[in-house]
């Protein structure tokens, strides 16, 4: 699944969207680009990350209103880099998180938390 909102939507709308994705989603990963085609290395690395221990998650591009989105997840997580990954409504990281659970070997269970 990929959900991607053009770029024509308010912040209140962006804002409501995020809202509803990260408590609707088991896991989400807002990223620059797509699934098939990341924008960034961050971004490329936090779907390797997570496609190692789950098949199913949520990916929102959120280039299309980067500042707006910037601005919709930092209420969320207090960051405003992007990527960024929710577990279960909770705020978990960007891909040097994802990188350091899964050193741990801690990711598999913190994405089926």
């Amino acid at each position: 699944m990929t959900f991607q909102p053009g770029s024509d939507l308010s912040e209140d709308e962006i804002q409501a969207h995020v809202d509803e994705l990260i408590e609707s989603n088991d896991v989400v990963l807002f990223m620059k680009g797509n699934r098939l085609m990341p924008q960034c290395g961050y971004s490329a690395r936090a779907i390797e990350l997570i496609g190692k221990h789950r098949e199913e998650f949520e990916t929102v591009d959120v280039l299309p209103a980067l500042d707006a989105y910037r601005a919709a997840l930092k209420e969320h997580s207090g960051w405003e880099t992007i990527p960024q990954t929710f577990v279960d409504g909770e705020f978990v990281g960007g891909s040097d998180i994802l990188a350091e659970l899964d050193e741990r070997d801690e990711l598999g269970e913190t994405l089926t938390a």
